[in-house]
């Protein structure tokens, strides 16, 4: 039925364990070590990354910072610069109501001096209109 021939098995025995020798010299030992090698190389850049990450976090407290102190370094240039202009405001007001008011004291002297012309001048005339009153009324 089946002759089962030890030198045959003993040959095939032989090539296997040869063959699986040679693949794991030159198969199995080098894909082992590539797969090694990557898994080193992933977790490297998982770590580089996860460094970075951190970096990107401090820097981006640093710009915040820096944002933060412009912002507050223009509103106080904007305050500095409103109150200029509201001390600039107000001097010219100030100016502008002194000379208003010189212009008005002199308006109301010219006014008083005119009065005064026009008292006299009334009084001037006045036996004028008395005397024209009076030839009115008779001629009445």
């Amino acid at each position: 039925m089946l002759d089962l021939n030890l030198g045959l098995m003993l040959f095939v025995l032989v090539i296997f364990f040869s063959l699986l020798f040679l693949l794991n010299q030159m198969l199995y030992k080098p894909l082992l070590k590539f797969m090694d090698d990557r898994d080193n190389s992933i977790a490297g850049d998982l770590k580089n990354a996860k460094e970075m990450s951190g970096n990107s976090d401090e820097l981006h407290a640093k710009a915040d910072a820096i944002i933060a102190d412009a912002k507050a370094e223009a509103n106080a240039v904007r305050e500095k610069a409103v109150s200029a202009a509201k001390a600039l405001a107000e001097s010219k007001i100030e100016s502008k109501t002194k000379e208003l008011d010189v212009k008005y004291q002199s308006f109301v002297d010219v006014l008083s001096k005119d009065r005064e012309e026009l008292e006299k001048s009334l009084l001037a005339s006045l036996p004028l209109f008395k005397e024209s009153l009076k030839s009115k009324m008779s001629s009445l």
